[in-house]
C-alpha cells in the first residue's frame, strides 16, 4: 500500500478551539460508546442525546450525565449531532439537523438508499456543512498500519474474512450492512476506486436478513476481491490477504500481525533465493475517539471530512448491490 496515503488516519493535531456543542441520536449499543466518548472529551460539550425507548434514554443520560431530550430538541440545542439509531431513522433525523444548519455524523450506512444518500449528500453541500459517516475501520492503527506498508507489487487480489459468533443486535439490516460494509469500504479504498461488477450469495441463518454472505468482486484492469462476513460463525476471524505483482501481505488483525512476502525482504526464505518477509504489527488505539475527533476537527474546519457523503454512498451503493445479488441466486 502507498505509504503516503496513511496521514489521513492520524488523530488531528490539538488546536485551541471552543467546545464543540454536540448532541447524540440514538443511544442503543454503538450510541451509548459514543455518548461515552463524547462525555470524556474535553472538545465536547455534550448538550443531550434522544432515544426512541425512553428508559434507555433515561437511564444513559443519567451515565453520561446529559439531559434525555426530544430529537427536536437536541437538534436545536447542538451545532453538530451523532446519529446511532437504527438505519431506518437515519435520512429523516440527518435531513432535520441539515435544515437546522447542523453538522452531521452518521453511523454506517449513510443511508437506507441511494436515493437518500444523495439528498443528504446535497442537503450538506447546499448548507455548507460536516457529513461525516461513520466508516470506523478508516481510523484504526491496523488500517493505518496497512496502508503505510509497502505490498507485494500492484495489487491484483484482495481477501477479506470478517466472522463472529451470533449476537442478538443490529438485526434490523443484513451481515451484508452490519459487517461486510466495512470490508467493501477498505477494499475500495486499497484498490484505489470501485468495483465493475460483483456477485454473491448468502443466507439468514438467525434472522430475517441473510447473517452470512460472500461477495466476488471485480475492479478495472482485470483485478479481482473476495470478502465474506459472517455474524453467525463458530468463532471470532479477522483476515485480510492482498496478493501482487511481487508478493503478498497477509494481515491477522485480531492477534495485530503483518506479514510481506516480496523480493528483497528482511527474513529470508529458504526455498526463495532472493525473496524474504517484512513483518510489522501494531499498538491498537482507541478508534471511536480518533474518529470523534475527526469529526470535531472538520466541524471546527480544521481537518478534512475523511470519510464524506461520497465515501459513504459508495459503500452502500455496492452492498445494495451485494444484496441484490444475493437475492438473484436464493
Amino acid at each position: 500500500m502507498q505509504a503516503q496515503a496513511a496521514w489521513r488516519y492520524h488523530t488531528p493535531m490539538n488546536v485551541t478551539a471552543p467546545k464543540l456543542r454536540l448532541g447524540i441520536l440514538g443511544v442503543g449499543h454503538f450510541g451509548r460508546f459514543h455518548a461515552l466518548k463524547a462525555m470524556a472529551n474535553p472538545a465536547i460539550d455534550l448538550i443531550g442525546l434522544h432515544d426512541a425507548d425512553p428508559a434507555r434514554a433515561a437511564q444513559i443520560a443519567a451515565e453520561v450525565k446529559a439531559p434525555p431530550l426530544a430529537p427536536e430538541a437536541v437538534i436545536a440545542a447542538a451545532e453538530a449531532v451523532i446519529i446511532a439509531a437504527p438505519t431506518r431513522f437515519h435520512y429523516a433525523l440527518a435531513e432535520q439537523a441539515l435544515a437546522a444548519g447542523r453538522h452531521v455524523f452518521i453511523e454506517k450506512p449513510i443511508a437506507a438508499s441511494l436515493d437518500q444518500a444523495d439528498r443528504l449528500i446535497a442537503q450538506a453541500a447546499a448548507q455548507g456543512r460536516v457529513l461525516q459517516v461513520g466508516h470506523i475501520e478508516r481510523f484504526s492503527a491496523a488500517f493505518r498500519t496497512v496502508m503505510a506498508t509497502p505490498s507485494g507489487g500492484r495489487a491484483l487480489s484482495f481477501e477479506a474474512v470478517r466472522a463472529a459468533p451470533f449476537r442478538p443486535r443490529s438485526l434490523d439490516v443484513s451481515v451484508v450492512l452490519d459487517l461486510m460494509i466495512h470490508d467493501l469500504d477498505l477494499v475500495m479504498e486499497l484498490a484505489g476506486g470501485e468495483p465493475e461488477s460483483v456477485e454473491a450469495v448468502g443466507a439468514a441463518i438467525a434472522s430475517d436478513h441473510p447473517d452470512f454472505a460472500v461477495a466476488r468482486l471485480r475492479f478495472p484492469g482485470g483485478r479481482a476481491a473476495s470478502i465474506t462476513a459472517s455474524r453467525v460463525s463458530l468463532a471470532m476471524e479477522r483476515r485480510l490477504r492482498v496478493l501482487g505483482t511481487e508478493g503478498e501481505m497477509a494481515v491477522d488483525f485480531l492477534t495485530r500481525s503483518l506479514g510481506v512476502l516480496r523480493r528483497g525482504g528482511t527474513e529470508a526464505v529458504e526455498t526463495m533465493p532472493g525473496h524474504g518477509i517484512d513483518r510489522a504489527t501494531w499498538t491498537d488505539h482507541d478508534s471511536l475517539e480518533a474518529e470523534q475527533a475527526a469529526f470535531v476537527a472538520a466541524c471546527h474546519g480544521l481537518g478534512p471530512v475523511v470519510v464524506d457523503g461520497a465515501a459513504g454512498r459508495r459503500a452502500l451503493k455496492w452492498a445494495l448491490a451485494i444484496e441484490d445479488a444475493i437475492r438473484a441466486h436464493r
